[in-house]
């Protein structure tokens, strides 16, 4: 049975993140289920007594490398069950008991197919279930879908990617505090007591991949004796390479038929793969639903769980056990800024374009600069690379909403800035800059960050875009794609944006020779220069809602 300490510890929390406990009581039974290699995984079934028979409104399935017991499964699988669902929450191979080995991402399809077939053949179930997942619990959602069951109803998956390649290298560079911290982390799975101390040692324990080079030594010193295909993920850059051959699940955005619930974070590191998501399904008549809420990675599961787990719930009662439950509108998102929820039909809504031009000595304006008005200029040097500060990756320590005024003293970082606003600016959508951009080293990086500079003068970013350049395209125009956005910009503050050469260890180092970074230490600078009107007039570009001017500089 549920009930006991456990039971109550879960409770208590629920409360906490206002997710409201449902009426049912539960019993729990532990099943080996068989893969088609023989590997056991452990399962636990959830079986909520709404009816002397057992009888459930439906069944949802959960596969998680992070335990079937504990605070997590409670708040998960136990609370899905306290509203009436019987819940199948499995043990990942090789992870809390079950058996094989760990090999991250890879090995999903072919168990989660093993496991719908043994779910089938059991006595208690009614021939329908939906998928929840959050993180790599989503991830494993979509494993599923690459071949659709016909007995699953819907799905609901939160701040995940379908795309192991497009994690490690989706943006033209290795994502190096994402892989090292998401592979340590896989590595240190004990939920326990060792696991806290793991979790507390981690940056220090990460720390030589950042620092030490070449990148590759970090699967000898970082990685040694875990288990974890560092050296893999690292050299694999191309999307064909067989390492990724069962990490892109992207056939299941081709295939599933059923109506999936999407929640992202502004801040998480994965909202790009799951606006991907929704484009792909909503062009496809696939009924989709999406959140997007103010959060990073882990906030999703703290300050938003009340939204998003009672939203799940709501999405399950309306798809699965076909109650009245109706979602009220197809998106729905928190614009930032304005600090409020908004239901819209579809995501991006129609905008226009509001163009500002960056001016000499770190101006931004609507008006374009004059003719001859000179360049900016900044040096970037890999031995001394320019810092990752907030934004969206994973680890809660350095990512989301910053104040960047430290980063942007420094010399290689370069700052254009509006006048104080008079009335207020909404933008939604994916904001774009064009750099007309020369270096004297055609081996270069370009990070840029849209920011509100608050009335306080915080410079708080919120939006990025990177790009990694070479021989072929880093002199002349570059175009750079910002992360999609919902913000109020209110009168008296101001818009910057950042120009610089990098965002380490966010992204590896750009060392500026044209040796491959994963495996060399050699290292040489580039000096930039960003034109303003003699050669070239940037520009950044910002899809705004109608009637939101800027004041004119």
């Amino acid at each position: 049975m549920t009930h006991g300490s456990r039971h109550l510890r879960g409770v208590a929390v629920a409360r906490l993140l206002k997710m409201p406990w449902g009426t049912c009581d539960a019993t729990v039974t532990l099943h080996r289920v068989v893969m088609r290699d023989g590997a056991s995984l452990l399962t636990d079934v959830h079986f909520p007594a709404t009816t002397p028979d057992g009888a459930a409104l439906g069944t949802v399935l959960i596969r998680t490398p992070y335990g079937r017991r504990g605070l997590l499964a409670e708040l998960t699988a136990g609370w899905l069950a306290s509203h009436g669902y019987r819940v199948v929450n499995q043990s990942c191979r090789g992870t809390a008991g079950s058996g094989g080995t760990f090999d991250p991402f890879a090995q999903e399809v072919d168990d989660g197919a093993d496991t719908v077939s043994w779910l089938r053949c059991q006595p208690w179930f009614d021939g329908r279930f939906a998928l929840w997942g959050a993180s790599y619990v989503g991830h494993a959602a979509w494993a599923v879908m690459v071949d659709p069951p016909p007995e699953l109803a819907a799905a609901v998956v939160a701040v995940s990617a379908h795309d192991g390649h497009w994690v490690a290298h989706g943006a033209g560079a290795f994502a190096l505090d994402e892989v090292v911290g998401l592979m340590d982390g896989l590595a240190h799975l004990d939920a326990g007591p060792r696991g806290l101390l793991s979790a507390a040692s981690a940056r220090r324990r990460q720390r030589p991949a950042f620092e030490e080079l070449p990148l590759v030594a970090a699967q000898e010193t970082v990685f040694a004796d875990t288990g974890m295909l560092y050296r893999d993920w690292l050299l694999a850059t191309d999307p064909g390479d067989r390492v990724w051959r069962r990490m892109r699940l992207g056939e299941a955005l081709d295939r599933v038929e059923v109506p999936v619930l999407l929640q992202a974070g502004w801040q998480d590191r994965f909202s790009t793969q799951m606006f991907e998501q929704h484009d792909r399904l909503r062009r496809r008549g696939v009924v989709v639903g999406l959140t997007v809420g103010p959060w990073t990675h882990l906030q999703a599961a703290t300050t938003g769980a009340g939204i998003l787990m009672v939203e799940a719930l709501d999405w399950l009662d309306e798809h699965l056990a076909g109650t009245d439950a109706r979602r009220p509108s197809p998106v729905r998102l928190f614009v930032t800024g304005a600090e409020e929820w908004r239901d819209l039909e579809t995501w991006p809504p129609p905008t226009h374009e509001h163009v500002l031009h960056l001016h000499p000595h770190g101006a931004l304006a609507e008006a374009a600069p004059a003719a001859g008005s000179g360049p900016s200029v900044f040096t970037y040097n890999p031995a001394r690379p320019t810092p990752a500060v907030g934004g969206r990756v994973t680890n809660p320590a350095i990512g989301g909403r910053r104040d960047n005024r430290r980063l942007e003293q420094r010399d290689d970082v370069l700052t254009f800035t509006t006048a104080p606003l008079t009335e207020p600016m909404e933008v939604m959508g994916s904001p774009a800059v064009e750099l007309f951009h020369a270096t004297d080293n055609p081996y270069a990086d370009l990070f840029v960050r849209l920011c509100e500079v608050t009335e306080d003068g915080r410079s708080v970013n919120l939006s990025d875009g990177f790009r990694r350049l070479g021989p072929a395209d880093a002199n002349g125009s570059v175009e750079i794609s910002l992360d999609a956005v919902a913000h109020r910009f209110n009168p008296g503050v101001r818009l910057r944006l950042q120009v610089s050469g990098g965002a380490h260890p966010r992204y590896a180092r750009q060392l500026g020779t044209s040796e491959g970074p994963a495996t060399s230490t050699a290292m040489a600078n580039s000096h930039r220069t960003i034109s303003h009107g003699d050669g070239g007039s940037s520009r950044l570009l910002l899809p705004c809602l109608p009637a939101t001017p800027v004041e004119r500089a």
